[in-house]
């Protein structure tokens, strides 16, 4: 049997987790959606911040009175609750505040690289933008699958890095195709968004594939070079508000120089996110 503390500790526990489902632990701004994914219950998606919190907290304290919880919370618990919310609050208040980057990566995925890079994407809680080489996707789709997965932005790099050049328009339009073909398979999604090799795009196809084109604002030069500090250095200096970091995970010194730039840039406050926030929001 528990005692009265540990009764208590458990009123708390619940409380906070019915929080959680009227606040969300991680708010998305303007997207209208909570941490899970869903989106906020009419007018609570209209709503900043403190206006949640307000909504949240009248939500919980009708529930309590009405018994919704099914037991008396003390006064003491409501107390410890109330704080714990502002807590809350105040932490999502200065990620929304946090300037955005997006970091990017071509032509993978690679099967030992990229699995890494994941990882540690995954350990910093940090998003990022693949855009795969159709052959790549086929040859290692279950790394396709945990892009998506893991929240991950998966997008066209062509099928085998072509250029577009002034004779193989349609050559190129081919590749863009069946990339998404297969990435498509793979996501159960239609790609969007195209990072075209080397830059070069003819606009026209925006509407002809309703496709848009992912370019970039810092380039460290990762694949011709193996100095991971020089890289780190050239991105962290370059970096502001709305950047959009071009790299490569099929080399080892990419990956190493990627994470080390998270740790650092995050330190600094910046968030990473997927790079469609940093285009449309």
């Amino acid at each position: 049997m528990l005692g009265s503390g540990g009764v208590k500790r458990q009123e708390t526990e619940l409380v906070k987790e019915q929080a959680h489902i009227l606040i969300g632990k991680k708010l998305q701004g303007s997207q209208g959606r909570n941490c899970d994914g869903k989106r906020w219950p009419g007018v609570l998606r209209t709503m900043d911040v403190r206006g949640r919190i307000i909504a949240g907290t009248v939500l919980l304290a009708g529930a309590v009175v009405t018994g919704i919880f099914g037991m008396m919370i003390q006064e003491e618990t409501l107390q410890e609750v109330n704080s714990y919310i502002t807590s809350v609050i105040y932490k999502e208040e200065a990620l929304e505040n946090s300037p955005k980057i997006a970091l990017t990566f071509d032509d993978g995925p690679h099967p030992y690289y990229t699995e890494q890079l994941l990882d540690g994407l995954k350990e910093r809680g940090a998003k990022a933008s693949f855009f795969v080489l159709g052959k790549q996707a086929q040859a290692y789709p279950e790394l396709i699958k945990r892009m998506q997965d893991e929240g991950h932005l998966v997008g066209n790099h062509t099928y085998n890095h072509i250029q577009l050049g002034q004779g193989n328009r349609e050559e190129f339009k081919e590749e863009l195709i069946q990339t998404s073909e297969v990435l498509t398979e793979l996501t159960g999604e239609e790609t969007q968004y195209v990072r075209p090799p080397y830059g070069s795009w003819d606009k026209s196809f925006e509407t002809e594939l309703m496709m848009f084109p992912v370019l970039w604002t810092v380039d460290p030069m990762d694949w011709c070079s193996d100095d991971v500090s020089g890289i780190v250095q050239r991105v962290t200096k370059k970096t502001r508000e709305n950047s959009i970091i071009l790299m490569h995970d099929e080399y080892k010194s990419s990956v190493t120089a990627a994470l080390q730039i998270v740790d650092i840039l995050q330190e600094q406050g910046y968030e990473f996110v997927t790079v469609d926030e940093i285009l449309f929001d």
